[in-house]
């Protein structure tokens, strides 16, 4: 750690609990950022990384988008948060809804967890039942009624302060198992399905052809309504995200994330049916900065910046090259990784046992970082619209350099960085 990252490691220890604003970041307690641009961050000591965590994930079209900042700064110039309504939250409203094209209304909020958490409210409202069925390994936030270990086959707490019964009538089923959330929703009194329409929490799995389908007839057949959580599939898979993807809709969905160019912007969208539940005040959802000045002129601008020029096309490219490249320095360095998932985002692992507790996961993004590769703790790589050919190139450099310093079992210490 350098001098300057340890005074602020240590600063931020004496007034922050943990030296971190959310505990995602205990593991890398001792990294700070001084700015970004484009798939580029600089840490404070003036080192450059190539980014693929991208804020774990927001940063679909690169850091300090040019664009997005300036309709950003002229909107709130005028104002921020009125405590009423304002016409920019409109517009945001009427373009989301054109843009994801299943959507007939959208609620925002600030985070993934709340709109999450407004979801199951809406879903246990409209149903009049509690039980909420999930998958194992997705992840939707830290609230109570639904923080689960990653790992966990039953409906435990994952934090001390959780209490058990908020996870009451909880249930789980596999990842891909039709059969199992049949199974489940048989005795109807389900209110909700909720999953990630891909897996990318636990590793990087797309569904198995017919799963979505098929858990679509099954929601509709027992009266159950279906959430898919699109806070990373959202604007990432397609401009309509998963359900342009796939094809399948749903019932409700939740997104954040790649939405509005990295500023915090969460929402809830579904059937006018659905959603107009809320307006009569029975269902409560409220927050003071939901579809504040910022937030609305970022969605809008952002999905400008979308719909005017399209980057999936780009980004699955170089996503494709990207994991070709990698897999290829595995092979010629002996150092075996495994990259799974889509071009657009994919999880990288060191491939071998852990080793006298030594954690792989952590090794390879020690030897990644000393290398100037930032990638998130969980091994999960976002690309970006802003990855071009110089980023390909440096990586795939950096990348054989780390494989090279764990083949030699010094990936502890702190490579030049280019």
């Amino acid at each position: 750690m350098s001098k300057s990252s340890q005074q602020l490691a240590e600063r931020a220890l004496a007034r922050v609990p943990g030296g971190v604003n959310s505990n995602v970041r205990l593991g890398v307690r001792e990294f700070f950022f001084a700015r970004g641009e484009g798939a580029r961050i600089w840490d404070v000591d003036g080192r450059e990384y190539v980014d693929y965590a991208l804020g774990q994930g927001p940063m679909l079209l690169g850091h300090s988008h040019a664009a997005i900042n300036a309709a950003v700064a002229m909107a709130c110039a005028e104002g921020m948060v009125y405590g009423a309504q304002h016409p920019l939250e409109v517009q945001a409203a009427e373009r989301f809804c054109e843009v994801v094209g299943w959507a007939e209304r959208v609620r925002f909020g600030m985070t993934g967890s709340e709109v999450v958490h407004a979801a199951l409210r809406l879903s246990r409202a409209a149903t009049g039942r509690e039980k909420v069925v999930r998958v194992t390994g997705h992840y939707h936030g830290w609230g109570d009624t639904i923080l689960l270990d990653l790992g966990a086959t039953s409906a435990a707490p994952a934090s001390a302060g959780q209490p058990a019964a908020a996870l009451a009538g909880t249930e789980l089923a596999p990842w891909n198992d039709a059969a199992a959330i049949a199974r489940l929703l048989a005795g109807d009194d389900v209110a909700a399905v909720i999953m990630e329409p891909v897996m990318f929490n636990s590793g990087a799995f797309p569904p198995a052809p017919g799963f979505l389908e098929e858990v679509r007839r099954l929601c509709t057949a027992h009266g159950t309504v279906l959430i898919f959580d699109e806070v990373i599939t959202g604007f990432r898979l397609a401009l309509g995200g998963a359900v342009e993807h796939f094809g399948v809709v749903p019932d409700l969905a939740t997104y954040g994330k790649a939405m509005a160019g990295g500023w915090p912007v969460a929402a809830f969208a579904g059937s006018a049916a659905l959603m107009d539940r809320l307006g009569d005040g029975t269902i409560n959802h409220a927050g003071t900065f939901n579809a504040s000045v910022m937030a609305a002129a970022a969605v809008v601008s952002t999905l400008a910046v979308l719909e005017a020029d399209p980057p999936y096309e780009r980004i699955a490219a170089y996503g494709s090259e990207l994991q070709a490249g990698l897999a290829e320095i595995s092979r010629r360095s002996g150092v075996p990784l495994r990259v799974e998932g889509l071009p657009v985002a994919f999880t990288v692992a060191l491939d071998v046992p852990g080793d006298g507790g030594s954690d792989p996961r952590l090794r390879l993004n020690r030897a990644l970082a000393a290398n100037g590769i930032w990638t998130t703790g969980r091994g999960l790589w976002f690309v970006s619209d802003a990855h071009r050919e110089p980023e390909l190139r440096d990586t795939l450099e950096r990348v054989e350099r780390a494989l090279d310093a764990i083949a030699a079992g010094s990936e502890h210490g702190e490579a030049a960085l280019a």
